[in-house]
């Protein structure tokens, strides 16, 4: 902590507690069991995976808007599940019908946290990938499977996800 003031025993140890639900939850869904002893595991990485891993976290993220971040959560799970009947649509077609390309997404969010928030739901999304970051962190290139219209691709994105992820993130955006 940079402030200097000694941190409590609770964030001593459990420095990032966000982080050790999302590791368990997510060591849950990959062991794809729910067992005493996959629990057991899964908790005891929670813990020492951020405590170990905490000075190589310079700067905490500060989420606000936690209705937006609800919100938006619940916009990618319909996204992910749309986007893998469209997926499988596409690849049951004929090929004919696929226009993958690259597609550059200019960024007006600044925070690092939520660039990465946004390349991680972009990759998420079937048909989509994240695939790099402008050096001046002002562009998001994606990989998509199939696109019609650039910038109806590129206002999509912006609007469900880099405005909802400015308000959490930044407390901006419309």
């Amino acid at each position: 902590m940079s402030s200097g003031q000694p941190r409590s025993l609770g964030r001593r140890l459990l420095p990032a507690p966000l982080l050790s639900a999302a590791l368990l939850a997510a060591w849950l869904l990959l062991s794809q069991s729910a067992s005493v002893g996959q629990w057991l595991l899964g908790a005891l990485l929670a813990l020492a995976v951020p405590w170990f891993t905490e000075r190589l976290r310079p700067e905490r993220p500060r989420i606000g808007a936690w209705g937006v971040v609800l919100r938006l959560g619940l916009v990618v799970l319909k996204d992910i599940v749309k986007s893998n009947i469209d997926v499988a649509r596409l690849i049951l077609g004929p090929e004919s019908r696929i226009a993958p390309r690259f597609v550059w997404v200019p960024l007006d969010i600044a925070d690092a946290h939520g660039i990465v928030a946004l390349a991680g739901i972009i990759t998420m999304t079937p048909g989509t990938l994240s695939a790099d970051l402008s050096e001046d962190r002002r562009g998001l290139l994606v990989h998509v499977f199939n696109v019609d219209d650039e910038a109806a691709l590129v206002a999509d994105i912006k609007l469900r996800y880099e405005t909802p992820l400015r308000r959490i993130f930044e407390g901006g955006g419309p």
